[in-house]
């Protein structure tokens, strides 16, 4: 194989929502895929359409990435295979909406298990092989409520915090090494998330919701453009913006009425 035909973009939680439209328009790009989750009819689903819609390669892999044993197996799998990782996306990520002290302690240990231990693991494998070849991409799927703590989402956003904070670290230690990485910080989404998180929708929530395609269209230029960090929307800048410029106690009580929490 030569260096193009032996690269791959592997895609964490692309059964759905980002995921899968990441893997779509790499698909389009002509990139050979790397698909993994949990959900393996979704994968091979997602799998057929790409194959039969752009010719590419596209290799499916079940995975529960919350075990870091099951992180260390894909990427043994991958490498035993012979098949180079060029741009990893960290976007498989768990959110629940609701009071700290009224969910069950294993709901916030789970999101952090996969928010945060799980991307930090994917992380330090894929960009050690990177920075061996002195080439790579890494896209961290961060979140607009990693800037600041959100009202009855106080461990996804804190866990968003990490990711982001964790991903502008690396941007610096790595790009002299040939390694990107980039942070992509999406607000509320048309991507199935509020339903699974059992978040409620504002007005003002559905007023800037953005559907999945610019989004990831964003975040996909910002990582090839070696970018820090995107955030993807006018709306959603304004809200980083207003974050920086004021004090704490004001935009946390703003994005609270935002959140209707």
């Amino acid at each position: 194989m030569t260096d193009r035909e032996n690269s791959w973009v592997l895609v964490t939680g692309a059964s759905s929502g980002f995921g899968k439209e990441f893997a779509r328009q790499y698909a389009a790009k002509g990139r050979s895929l790397i698909l993994v989750a949990r959900r393996l009819a979704e994968l091979e689903a997602l799998a057929d359409e790409l194959r039969n819609r752009f010719a590419v390669d596209v290799i499916v892999r079940q995975a529960d990435l919350s075990s870091i044993h099951v992180i260390v197996g894909l990427h043994q799998y991958l490498h035993d295979h012979n098949l180079v990782v060029d741009v990893l996306i960290n976007n498989a990520g768990y959110g629940l909406q609701g009071a700290f002290l009224d969910e069950p302690l294993e709901s916030s240990l789970a999101m952090i298990d996969l928010d945060i231990a799980s991307l930090t693991a994917m992380t330090r494998l894929f960009a050690d092989d990177m920075r061996a070849r002195r080439k790579g991409h890494i896209l961290m799927v961060a979140s607009l409520l990693s800037f600041q703590g959100v009202k009855n989402f106080a461990v996804y956003s804190a866990a968003k915090a990490f990711v982001l904070r964790f991903s502008d670290a690396l941007h610096r230690e790595l790009k002299h090494d040939g390694v990107v990485v980039t942070a992509l910080c999406p607000g509320m989404s048309d991507t199935g998330f509020a339903a699974s998180a059992r978040q409620k929708l504002t007005p003002a929530l559905k007023g800037v919701m953005m559907q999945p395609q610019p989004v990831v269209r964003a975040g996909i230029n910002a990582l090839h453009a070696g970018r820090m960090s995107v955030v993807p929307g006018f709306a959603n800048k304004l809200i980083a913006v207003l974050t920086w410029a004021t004090p704490r106690r004001f935009h946390q009580s703003l994005m609270a009425k935002v959140m209707g929490v």
